[in-house]
Formats: structure tokens, sequence, C-alpha cells
């Protein structure tokens, strides 16, 4: 199990690109399953949580070249198989494959994804939405069964909340449907609205893209396309406070600004130093970084994904600080392993209460989750001594050979096989 030992307090200088968003390419390579013509994707992220899923599509017999700057899916050869829980328990996303199935075969089998449990997670949206295009769904052995008498039919579906992962396997379940699809109380992340791009470059009809209200008409078939993948927010985001807590000038490139508002809208009012361009944002050294108030919420709101980051600047910036977590029951694993770095953090049921002021100083931590692993790291950068992140596979899902990216930076950061 690898391990990542980081040097803090070092000067951080120069550009860091951005790669590919992983929870745009999910969604995207599962869309694959859809059609029998080839789809070439670009700016695909060489992390994990994507690995696994190519492993998964190939299970079901999708044919998949790769190289550094092109991906190929060709899904004419099909099988339908029951996906099986040793892969589907590495990511949650695997629930996306069940939509395409249905569209392409009339009926799917896969294990629950992550151990999850029907109504604690939104995976109760997803069946909810799918029923009302005429799957009839059974839980049996640990598996999702699902069955439909003849063809997808679309009907108006209201999601009770705007759960990213049912709104994107309904999209995908609906582009074959006979008929129009109405979705009401859709998602809007760029994900979302990326993986309608891809699909009307393979044919399909929507409208309504970055908005709550999806409109989908059924066609026939899609074709043969291509289409790039947008650059990763959250990594973006990621680096951005990275330089804001290193109090250094960096330029994070291959950003799109406009996915990010909610974060500079923040990071401004706590008093860093920002200049956005049309395709980067530039961050200068701070006079001075104060505390704030800040709650997470669907987008365009405050990411869920970018809490934990947010969290290590507030703990070294002045005055009190608070995040409300309103996504994720179980989102503050990491306070008690940036609280052995020296922060001062306590929580209260849904809400963090930070006090600033506080100096990190280096030592062994345990990575939970992917953001929250993260969040550990960048603390470990603006710690005085050396900081160890164990269980770095957590890291690997979702940021791309990280400690060459900040390497390229000036960061002291080495891996360590275990």
């Amino acid at each position: 199990m690898d391990k990542l030992i980081i040097q803090g307090k070092e000067i951080l200088k120069g550009t860091i690109n951005v790669h590919g968003a992983k929870n745009s390419s999910l969604p995207i390579l599962v869309s694959s399953l859809l059609s029998e013509e080839s789809l070439s994707l670009f700016n695909v992220p060489n992390v994990d949580d994507v690995n696994n899923m190519i492993t998964l599509l190939k299970c079901f017999g999708a044919k998949i070249r790769k190289n550094k700057k092109q991906l190929s899916i060709n899904c004419k050869n099909l099988k339908n198989i029951s996906a099986d829980y040793d892969i589907v328990r590495k990511m949650r996303a695997s629930i996306l494959i069940l939509g395409p199935l249905l569209s392409r075969f009339g009926n799917a089998k896969i294990s629950l994804p992550g151990g999850c449990a029907i109504g604690t997670r939104p995976i109760d949206i997803h069946l909810k939405g799918l029923e009302k295009l005429g799957v009839k769904f059974e839980i049996a052995n640990g598996f999702v069964i699902g069955n439909i008498s003849n063809k997808l039919v679309g009907n108006k579906i209201k999601l009770p909340f705007p759960s990213v992962g049912a709104t994107e396997n309904l999209i995908m379940a609906s582009v074959m449907a006979k008929g129009e699809t109405l979705i009401e109380g859709a998602a809007r992340e760029p994900e979302i609205e990326d993986l309608c791009k891809c699909l009307i470059s393979m044919g399909a009809n929507i409208d309504g893209l970055g908005t709550n209200k999806i409109s989908i008409q059924g066609v026939e078939n899609l074709r043969k396309a291509r289409h790039r993948i947008i650059s990763d927010r959250i990594v973006a985001g990621t680096f951005i406070i990275l330089a804001v807590m290193t109090n250094n000038k960096l330029e994070i490139k291959n950003v799109n600004p406009q996915h990010l508002v909610s974060l500079i809208k923040i990071l401004l009012k706590m008093g860093a130093n920002l200049k956005t361009l049309s395709k980067s944002i530039i961050v200068y050294p701070s006079k001075k970084i104060n505390g704030t108030k800040v709650k997470t919420g669907p987008y365009p709101n405050f990411p869920t994904d970018l809490q934990a980051q947010l969290m290590s600047l507030m703990s070294i910036s002045n005055g009190k600080s608070q995040i409300k977590e309103t996504i994720f029951e179980n989102r503050f694993m990491h306070v008690s392993e940036l609280n052995r770095l020296g922060a001062n953090i306590k929580v209260n049921k849904d809400t963090a209460y930070i006090h600033g002021n506080q100096t990190f100083k280096g030592a062994q931590v345990m990575a939970s989750d992917l953001r929250a692993s993260v969040s550990l790291v960048l603390a470990g950068l603006s710690a005085e001594g050396k900081t160890i992140l164990n269980r770095v596979y957590h890291l690997d899902r979702g940021y791309e050979k990280i400690e060459e990216y900040l390497g390229h930076i000036g960061a002291k950061i080495k891996r360590k096989k275990t």
C-alpha cells in the first residue's frame, strides 16, 4: 500500500495543467454501451476510477484501445452478463451501467455498488426513475435485477433530489426510449452537460442542457462520434486552494472558470488575490486570508467535493470559519486527521466549526476517502516539517500522479511503496 512523503513549506511557482474530469469520463465511458458504433474520447484522465470502469466495460465485451491522447471504445459485440461485485464494489459510478444495459438488452443484473444501502444512498432515486420508463426491479442476494416487457417508454420524471448519478442514468436510458422523456429537478453539474454533449454528437436528441429540466426525444440508434472530456473542476479547485494556502503565485491552466464560480466567490471574500482568464486562473500572494461561512449544495452552489480542501485553508486563515455539509452525512472524516496536523476543528452533526490561526506541523496521517486525502496533502504542503500520508489509493481514484503534477511546481513530495 503506497504512501506519500511530503515536505512542507517549499516555495511553489510556475504553471500546473488540470487533467480531464473523472466525473465526466465515467458516465461518458458508460454511454458507449448504448451504441454499436465506435466512440473516440480525448482528455480522459489516467486515474483509478476511470481504469476500473474500463475494466468493467471490458467484462461486457467492449473493445477498448488507449494511448496517451485518445481512448476508443467499440461495443458492437456486447454481452449481457451479471456485473460482478469484485469490480462494482470499487466505485459507486458502476450503477450507471444499469440504464444503458436496460436500453440495449431489456434486462440487467448488477451487484449493489460499494455496499450501497437502498434508501440511505440515492440509488433508490435511480430505480424509481427507471421504473417510470417501464422497468420492473427486484433486489435479491445483493443484486439489482431489472426487466422491461418490450422497450423503454418515455415519461415525465420528477426527481426528489438533484442526484447527479440518477440524472445521468435516466438521460442515458431515455435517449433511445420510445417517445419523449422529461426529467424535472435534474442535477445541473457541468459533467452532466458534458455527457449530454457527447450523446448529442452520437445522435441523441436532448434539450435543456445545464438546466434542471431536461427533455429527451428518443431516437432509433446512435452513430460513431468523437468527444473531448472537460477539465476537472474539482482538481482545478484543489490546486487553486493550494496556491492560496502556500501564498505562492501559481497559474492553473486548462480550466473553465465558469465551473468554479462558487469557489472563486468564496476565496475572494476570504481575501485571496485571483485573476481569472478565459482558460486559466492565476493566484497571486495575498496579504491576509480571513475565515468565512460556507454551505455545500448541488451545483451551482459550493461543491461538497471541495469542502475538505477549503477546510484545510480555513484552519490557517484568520478568525473562525464554519462549513455546513448538506450532501453527504459522513463527509467530515478528514477532521480528526487535520486536527492531528494541528488544526482546531469541532463537528456538531452536519456543521464543522474551524478555529483559524493554527499552524500545521508534519505528522503521520491516514486518508479515509478521495477528497479527505487531498485535503491532507494540502495541509502537509503548508506544514512545518514532514507529513506521511497513508492509504494513497484513495487519492489515486481521482488525481493523476499527484506527486508528479505538484513536483513540477516545486513541491517536495514522493511516493513510497510499502
